[in-house]
């Protein structure tokens, strides 16, 4: 399954996150409700994109459960993303293709799990993309995406203010 939403039409000027949801986060709101809470991937959606409304950020969300689709869809963002917010949820583990594929977009990116997984099984704790992104977010539930993108909102401030 792939999904992918859009806010408001692309304008010049105005900065883009493109927010990338891995494998069986499209079940959110009935898998685990007691993990990862009763929020739905669609709410997330709506409520990432009217807070970028408010921002002055267009967001753009993908889901995906396939590995390929998430490597084609970060390598179609390369100069045409301003920042990605991730949740790889279980490729976080595992996927060296996933990290390659940030680095090479060249553009900041912030990890996000709704869950701690330092509380959670030990394979959990590893994340193959944690010492390639800028900032990290865990254990806040849906929350973790809303603070991510007030977080890039900020990332996005600074790097468009001129050097000195």
């Amino acid at each position: 399954m792939v999904t992918e939403t859009r806010s408001g039409a692309q304008s010049a000027g105005v900065p883009t996150v493109l927010v990338i949801h891995g494998p069986n986060l499209n079940l959110l709101g009935t898998r685990e409700p007691e993990i990862y809470g009763h929020t739905t991937l669609a709410d997330i959606n709506l409520q990432l994109a009217a807070l970028g409304n408010e921002l002055g950020i267009q967001v753009q969300s993908f889901q995906s459960n396939s590995e390929g689709a998430l490597v084609d869809r970060i390598q179609q963002a390369r100069g045409k993303t301003d920042l990605i917010i991730i949740n790889p949820a279980a490729y976080t583990h595992t996927s060296i293709a996933i990290r390659d594929a940030l680095i090479a977009i060249d553009a900041p990116v912030i990890e996000v799990h709704l869950s701690n997984v330092h509380k959670r099984e030990p394979f959990r704790h590893h994340s193959t993309i944690a010492d390639v992104v800028d900032g990290r977010l865990m254990g806040f539930g849906a929350e973790g995406y809303f603070l991510a993108l007030r977080a890039a909102a900020q990332i996005l401030k600074h790097r468009a203010k001129p050097q000195k």
